[in-house]
């Protein structure tokens, strides 16, 4: 991750990595353990639900 990087995109990228390793993660507990990690906005949390939301499980 780039030092300046908005911290929602280094947050989609963390769970992006996490899904990645382990994809039956819980991603309720991804998000949350995401938005206190990169300490998001309530709005920047909503952003990683639809995020989540639009992509397919495996």
């Amino acid at each position: 991750m780039a030092a300046g990087e908005a911290p929602i995109k280094q947050a989609v990228q963390w769970i992006d990595d996490q899904l990645r390793d382990n994809a039956t993660a819980d991603r309720a507990k991804l998000v949350d353990e995401a938005s206190r990690r990169f300490d998001l906005s309530p709005l920047d949390s909503d952003f990683l639900w639809r995020h989540l939301a639009e992509r397919k499980r495996p």
